[in-house]
C-alpha cells in the first residue's frame, strides 16, 4: 500500500520549509512574508513535522532551527505551547 500524497496545501507548507532551510541566514522573515496565507496551525504542525524527521535523521542542527521557526510562529500565531508539542 502507498502513502497517501499530500494534499496540496501541504505541499505547499513543505515548499516554504524548503525555501527557510536554504534561504541566507537572516533572510527568514523575507521568507516567511512572502506566503502569509500559509502562516497558520498546520504550517507549524508541518514544522513540527519536518523537525522531528531531521531529529531521527541526525540533522539536529536542522531540527532545531525549524523547532525555533515554529515556537516562534505558534506565539505569533496566538496558540498555547501544549498545542505545538500535541502536533509534533
Amino acid at each position: 500500500m502507498t502513502p497517501a500524497p499530500p494534499n496540496p496545501r501541504e505541499s505547499l507548507y513543505f515548499a516554504l520549509i524548503d525555501r527557510l532551510l536554504n534561504c541566507p541566514n537572516g533572510e527568514e522573515p523575507t521568507v516567511l512574508n512572502s506566503e502569509p496565507e500559509l502562516l497558520d496551525a498546520g504550517f507549524v504542525q508541518a514544522l513540527m513535522q519536518t523537525a522531528s524527521y531531521f531529529a531521527h535523521q541526525d540533522n539536529p542542527e536542522s531540527a532545531k532551527f525549524l523547532v525555533f521557526i515554529a515556537r516562534e510562529l505558534a506565539q505569533q500565531l496566538g496558540m498555547r505551547p501544549k498545542q505545538v508539542q500535541a502536533q509534533a
